[in-house]
């Protein structure tokens, strides 16, 4: 699959205008692009621009309600319940995580969840919100059941990713992660590319290994059986059980205390029900911010400097990784493939917005 790189301020400025035209305000459209950018930014290819098509398409098909705001149902000084009303998931997020910053910034903690919502991009993105005003942040999500709970072959749990950031230096600790082996996105990208799956990511309508990603992704869609393994693989022999268990920890944080949709009765027909979770901790309910920050990082060095496995050069701690590749993508560019740019001239086609103008004539790598 041929690949376009194409730099930030050009893509920023595409993404803003193609939102507008979708009809967001220049705010909620400047808060849906940083979160996509920030995935491509990071690497994360499977919730970058490739994501566009997804809000187009829910739109479409109704799950995603244009012109709904974001309501408080239920607060007390520490906590929130927000209902999203099938809005979309990035102003929730937004929303939600300054709520729980708030909160922390005031009283020591935050906590708030949201239902009725929709895809919200990376949950890390809200984790490292509150991590810039120097709080431990925490975020998650359920989303479509796509994750066969350990010995079984019917999708039930979303990918529900689960994110921790906390400020240290050099680089602040930043962990992202769904509790399935990887994220539909990433299966997705595999069907573009036209390339067999690898082996341990999926099962089939029968529960056993796959590796057609077209069939699994309609398999997902369709509800016929199968899909994503947990965190850990096919057994408890390999410690499915365990991604299994992470999954059901992000349900209990997002759909659970927010009475909203669990997985398996999200996105079906005109149903989203996506739900999230946030929290933020003020470092000073501890003690002394700087000293605790300093300790953290002090242990953060050290595992860097730890003996390193035969052949291996470098050991890496949370957070490095999307800050290296952050300076080399806004150098080089960011990476879209030929399949995603062929779905944003659709999208372009539909509300009239001239793509070369943002992005040039498009020339494949």
């Amino acid at each position: 699959m041929a690949y376009v790189k194409l730099q930030y301020e050009n893509l920023k400025a595409f993404s803003l205008e193609v939102f507008e035209k979708m009809g967001y305000t220049p705010d909620e459209a400047a808060i849906i692009t940083d979160v996509l950018l920030t995935a491509d930014l990071y690497g994360i290819e499977s919730h970058g621009m490739q994501r566009m098509v997804r809000y187009y398409k829910s739109i479409k098909n109704g799950r995603l309600h244009m012109g709904t705001k974001p309501e408080v149902v239920f607060e007390t000084p520490l906590s929130a319940v927000i209902d999203n009303h099938d809005g979309t998931g990035q102003l929730a997020g937004y929303l939600g995580m300054n709520m729980a910053i708030e909160k922390a910034e005031k009283n020591g903690f935050g906590i708030v969840t949201v239902r009725n919502s929709n895809h919200y991009g990376i949950a890390g993105y809200y984790a490292k919100m509150a991590c810039k005003k120097g709080l431990i942040g925490f975020s998650v999500t359920n989303s479509e059941a796509i994750m066969v709970p350990t010995y079984g072959r019917l999708a039930m749990i979303g990918s529900n990713p689960i994110a921790v950031a906390m400020p240290a230096e050099p680089y602040d600790f930043f962990f992202d992660a769904s509790t399935t082996v990887v994220t539909r996105g990433k299966v997705e990208v595999y069907n573009k590319k036209g390339e067999p799956l690898p082996e341990g990511w999926t099962v089939d309508a029968e529960g056993k290994p796959g590796s057609n990603a077209a069939e699994i992704l309609k398999n997902i869609e369709q509800k016929n059986g199968g899909g994503i393994l947990p965190l850990g693989g096919i057994s408890e022999k390999s410690g499915g059980h365990k991604g299994y268990g992470y999954g059901m920890l992000a349900e209990i944080f997002s759909s659970i205390l927010s009475m909203g949709l669990t997985s398996n009765h999200t996105n079906i027909g005109s149903v989203g029900g996506t739900c999230h979770g946030f929290a933020a901790i003020n470092p000073n309910l501890f003690g002394n911010p700087e000293e605790i920050k300093e300790h953290f990082s002090t242990f953060l060095k050290e595992l860097r400097e730890a003996p390193k496995a035969d052949g291996q050069p470098r050991i890496y701690t949370h957070g490095e990784k999307e800050v290296e590749a952050t300076a080399r993508i806004l150098k080089e560019g960011i990476p879209v493939n030929e399949n995603t740019v062929k779905e944003m001239q659709v999208i372009c086609d539909e509300y009239g917005v001239d793509m070369e103008k943002f992005l040039g004539k498009i020339v494949y790598e």
